[in-house]
């Protein structure tokens, strides 16, 4: 688990409500075309973070704060922001070249 502070963003699925925490600057393929992300059931995987985010609501603190305290218990120090931003997503690729090197 990461020890620096992890930038995340909590989203609500429009469809059945359950929360989903996206990382945009942690690659889950080799290409960083996707973002590590987490939900309660089913846990870590790779996300389209732009696909999410269409499909998605924003969510407040409170409706996040499980989720939070799950990630927390694991190990995560997190940031949350609400989106994220072009230097974010080009970390993410940057992370993932890396890998291949």
């Amino acid at each position: 688990m990461p020890s620096q502070s992890t930038i995340v963003i909590f989203r609500r699925w429009k469809d059945c409500g359950d929360i989903i925490a996206l990382f945009p600057e942690l690659p889950a393929d080799v290409n960083g075309y996707f973002c590590d992300a987490y939900e309660h059931v089913g846990q870590h995987g790779g996300a389209d973070y732009f696909g999410v985010m269409q499909a998605t609501k924003p969510v407040s603190a409170k409706q996040a704060a499980d989720l939070k305290r799950e990630l927390t218990r694991i190990g995560y120090r997190l940031t949350v922001r609400n989106r994220a931003s072009r230097r974010m997503h080009d970390k993410c690729r940057a992370t993932a070249r890396s890998w291949s090197q």
